[in-house]
């Protein structure tokens, strides 16, 4: 058989372009205003002020140069990197949690791609006009409207697109001086390299891709089904209520009031295919729960706008279990949260919150860290005094210079040497290392085991830092080896 006859199948779905129509009601109203807030929040946030003693006024600012990040009055610095640890865990836990509970309510109303993707359509709504407009001009040949019309709204998303990435280059630098620098050409490579790959990747994603990324390329769609239950409530189809026995059907003579359409046989949906007019991945919520959906909820509103006006109830589609719908008496949808797997998410994601609130709340203006040197252990020096030393590395976290005092406990006074340091001056934010020896009598260097460093920052003495090491001797050291022998 020659090949030309041979059965071949594509491994690419052919793009077909989606053109969805305009909606009104509560999950469209939702949706524009968690929009108009996202976009606020976003945009405006850099160039809110904020005042600080030293460092950035910037309210926001993640400053890779200082190595710290400012989230208002709240200073982060390396050594806190395990709270971006933790927070990026709470983020993870809260979006298994909400799956868990109603599905994909993240992709359909939070998500970046999401947001920057209705804003596009909104565009195309506004340049091109509603969906039949947009039809017949895709169709048309090319001309100076199509040119205008297409052309227009592409031109107004790279520019969108543009601002995105410009607004997220200055999340990282001064934004004044950084508007400054972008224009007169002064600003880092980095800087432009920066916005011109964000603000392409911005419009390729939302201005071309679009439900593509969704579907093909966000992990998100695939390993969702993990997280869903029988009790998770998704947008749905009610088939029963919809289809009948026979079929859905067109409102058409004799089967347009629902008792008609029901001693007939068929379902009240009538075919209309509004609910797939609006769906930004264009898909048909009746073929049942897809992993395209993104639970974004147009086609309910879609679907109850045509409840409406042909007098029927509304809830044909509807955020509906799996289990209920299969119920003989399916009743009121309702969140069902006392499952084992949500409760296990709930747990984890309040457990993991109340830590970062006790971290952030006990967190210390200076990190204390005193390490014994182990090579060697201990000098014995030639008046017999046993000699331990130690490093103790100094972090402030203050946006001030701060002065510390370092002492020890159970030790004669004059044990401790710093050399001819009696002050250790840290500035802001940064961190410095102090060499340290205590040397002992010989009778005191046994009877010692442990030491305690008090490190206390002078412009706070109640917070002062305790650390607690070991000191070592030859005896001790005798000791231990015996004690390893016999085990």
């Amino acid at each position: 058989m020659s090949s030309s006859s041979e059965d071949t199948a594509s491994l690419y779905q052919k793009h077909i372009p989606i053109h969805t129509r305009s909606v009104k009601g509560k999950f469209r109203n939702f949706k524009t205003a968690v929009l108009v807030l996202a976009y606020t929040v976003y945009f405006l946030l850099p160039w809110l002020p904020w005042h600080r003693a030293n460092g950035s006024h910037q309210a926001v600012l993640f400053d890779l140069a200082a190595r710290r990040f400012y989230l208002f009055d709240l200073v982060i610095y390396p050594q806190d990197i395990f709270l971006l640890s933790l927070l990026l865990f709470i983020a993870a836990t809260l979006l298994f949690f909400v799956t868990g509970l109603v599905g994909r309510a993240w992709c359909g109303f939070f998500c970046f791609q999401t947001l920057w993707t209705d804003l596009f359509i909104m565009i195309e709504h506004w340049i091109q006009g509603e969906r039949p407009a947009r039809i017949r001009l895709s169709k048309q040949p090319w001309g100076a409207e199509k040119v205008l019309k297409i052309g227009g709204s592409h031109v107004l998303m790279i520019a969108i697109s543009f601002w995105t990435a410009f607004t997220f280059a200055i999340y990282y630098t001064d934004a004044h001086q950084f508007v400054i620098d972008f224009l007169s050409g002064n600003a880092a490579q980095a800087g432009y390299i920066t916005v011109l790959a964000l603000g392409f990747a911005t419009y390729l994603a939302g201005g071309l891709g679009r439900e593509q990324i969704c579907i093909y390329i966000c992990p998100y769609a695939r390993f969702q089904a993990v997280m869903y239950e029988a009790e998770t409530l998704a947008v749905s189809y009610d088939a029963r209520r919809g289809e009948g026995s026979k079929g859905r059907v067109i409102p058409i003579k004799g089967l347009r009031t629902q008792e008609e359409r029901h001693v007939a046989g068929h379902g009240d949906c009538i075919d209309c295919g509004f609910c797939v007019q609006v769906c930004p991945t264009g898909i048909d919520i009746r073929n049942g729960l897809q992993y395209q959906c993104i639970s974004c909820g147009l086609c309910i509103d879609a679907c109850n706008n045509i409840m409406d006006s042909v007098g029927y109830p509304r809830g044909l589609i509807r955020y509906d279990s799996e289990k209920n719908l299969a119920s003989a008496q399916p009743e009121k949808p309702q969140i069902k949260w006392k499952r084992l797997k949500v409760v296990g998410y709930a747990v984890a994601l309040l457990s993991m919150i109340a830590f970062m609130i006790y971290t952030l709340g006990t967190r210390t203006a200076a990190e204390v860290q005193v390490q014994q040197i182990r090579q060697p252990l201990f000098v014995e020096l030639s008046d017999g005094k046993i000699r331990n030393r130690y490093d103790i590395h100094i972090v402030n976290k203050t946006e001030r210079e701060e002065v510390f005092t370092i002492h020890a406990t159970g030790i004669p006074e004059d044990a401790l040497s710093l050399g001819h340091v009696s002050e250790i001056k840290a500035r802001a934010g940064k961190d410095l290392t102090i060499a340290a020896k205590v040397d002992l009598e010989h009778d005191l260097a046994e009877r010692v085991h442990e030491i305690k460093f008090i490190i206390t920052p002078l412009s706070n003495p109640q917070e002062a830092i305790v650390r607690e090491v070991n000191f070592s001797s030859k005896q001790k050291e005798h000791d231990e080896k015996e004690q390893d022998s016999h085990d």
